[in-house]
């Protein structure tokens, strides 16, 4: 129902991070729908999203046998359970968050030396 604030939310977006609930089938039907809006509209490369696989604490979740379909299959994927690896999450969340500021810059260079040259 808010679709109509989709536009203004990807405006001079510069990366995509999609949660989702990996024990919920309808979860894995609904982040090909976010990416498809959000990543592949923009478009943005591969490198500019995150998928971010919660486990529920005290759920059962089996990190290993997650399969996504194609093009969702070719994104970086981690698994977030806050209860038992809080630390992991955070550091790959601060990697993602790097190589989108790495990309920012190195974007803002060209362009500036377009404008000089």
């Amino acid at each position: 129902r808010f679709e109509a604030c989709w536009p203004a939310l990807m405006k001079d977006s510069h990366g995509v991070i999609i949660i989702f609930n990996p024990e919920l089938p309808s979860h894995l039907k609904e982040i090909e729908m976010w990416h498809s809006c959000f990543v592949q509209q923009q478009p943005l490369l591969d490198s500019q999203c995150l998928l971010i696989a919660h486990h529920k604490p005290g759920s059962a979740g089996d990190t290993e046998d997650l399969s996504l379909a194609y093009p969702l299959n070719k994104l970086k994927l981690i698994h977030s359970n806050l209860e038992e690896d809080p630390e992991d999450v955070r550091m790959e969340f601060m990697k993602y968050f790097r190589s989108i500021i790495t990309s920012i810059n190195e974007s803002r260079e060209r362009e500036e030396m377009s404008i000089i040259s």
